[in-house]
């Protein structure tokens, strides 16, 4: 039993492929990532970002996350955020299915959604939007999944 949803991720089951490796003198496993609480192995990303951020000073009680997604990176760290108290704003591109921002914004994140089709230089891209908001939200980290 675990205390807190954040203690279950990464308790996936491992599973022996025994059929698909018939051939194989090794033991192959599977770890069912789509089993945390987020539905995704990101769910262990966000864990650990949000941990690291904490560690560093770089994220506060209070903070805000910023981070530009178009899926399940938002969705772990959304979780984390949810249970430790933090607001979360999510720069998503138009592409983006509407059941996963609804996941986002059930979370309780505010989601803005920007153009697809501009150059990730462009002021409304969301790449820039969120570097944007990054820079003007007091106490906001940026978790930066495509450079980190």
């Amino acid at each position: 039993m675990h205390d807190s949803i954040l203690q279950s991720v990464g308790w996936t089951p491992l599973v022996r492929l025994r059929r698909l490796a018939a051939d194989v003198s090794a033991t192959v496993c599977v770890k069912v990532e789509s089993l945390n609480p987020g539905g995704s192995v990101k769910d262990r990303v966000g864990v650990a970002m949000v941990a690291e951020a904490e560690q560093r000073g770089l994220l506060r009680p209070g903070g805000t996350l910023i981070e530009a997604t178009a899926g399940n990176t938002g969705v772990g760290l959304a979780l984390v955020a949810q249970k430790k108290g933090y607001t979360c704003v999510f720069v998503c591109p138009d592409k983006v299915a509407k059941d996963k921002i609804d996941v986002l914004r059930a979370y309780g994140a505010r989601v803005e959604v920007c153009p697809t089709a501009v150059d990730p230089e462009d002021p409304r891209s969301y790449y820039s939007v969120s570097d944007r908001l990054a820079r003007e939200i007091p106490g906001a980290w940026k978790p930066d999944q495509y450079s980190n």
